[in-house]
């Protein structure tokens, strides 16, 4: 299905709360000026980024279960923090909703929280786009949001060592393929 930006949103719409949906209306407008900045497809961009929280707001149990059934999602998941089960479930999901065959899309969603090795263009515009969208407000994004203002991997590298700091910090494990993200990054 071949769906244009009103049409995504709407989609995407009814599955998301309020606020997560404003943020993905920040997230998509962030995503398409690093897009334009750093030669990433806009139509690709724009798509990844309207339907990359797709599935935060289905429940822990949903995600759990299409882990444990599809053979393409790593059982290692399973082990982190739900929040990251989001982004690789809600790609797969969106091929049985809307047809979504679009590798590079799918890609981009899959990784936008956790990163991971070998990411192209468009996996860190929308990566780096949801962590510096405008409404968000901790510690470090300014940093990173200068930095997006001159080098994609150096604001991408500087968001993935946030991250790692900040579960570090909190005792909280970190998913491989952010280490895997960061260390190519280095």
């Amino acid at each position: 299905m071949n769906l244009n930006r009103d049409q995504l949103l709407e989609f995407v719409k009814p599955h998301l709360k309020k606020s997560r949906y404003e943020h993905t209306i920040r997230v998509t407008d962030t995503a398409l000026e690093l897009a334009r900045k750093y030669g990433a497809d806009l139509a690709r961009t724009e798509k990844a980024a309207i339907l990359h929280d797709f599935a935060k707001n289905k429940s822990k149990d949903e995600l759990k279960q299409w882990i444990l059934k599809d053979q393409r999602l790593p059982k290692d998941l399973l082990y982190y923090h739900h929040e990251l089960w989001h982004g690789p479930v809600g790609a797969l999901m969106l091929e049985k909703e809307i047809q979504l065959k679009d590798k590079e899309v799918q890609s981009a969603i899959a990784c936008h929280t956790s990163g991971k090795k070998d990411m192209s263009t468009l996996d860190k515009v929308v990566f780096l786009a949801d962590y510096i969208e405008p409404g968000r407000k901790f510690s470090g994004v300014e940093e990173v949001r200068e930095l997006a203002e001159q080098d994609l991997d150096k604001a991408c590298l500087q968001a993935l060592i946030n991250t790692i700091q900040f579960l570090m910090k909190n005792k909280s494990s970190v998913y491989p393929n952010t280490f895997h993200a960061y260390n190519q990054l280095v």
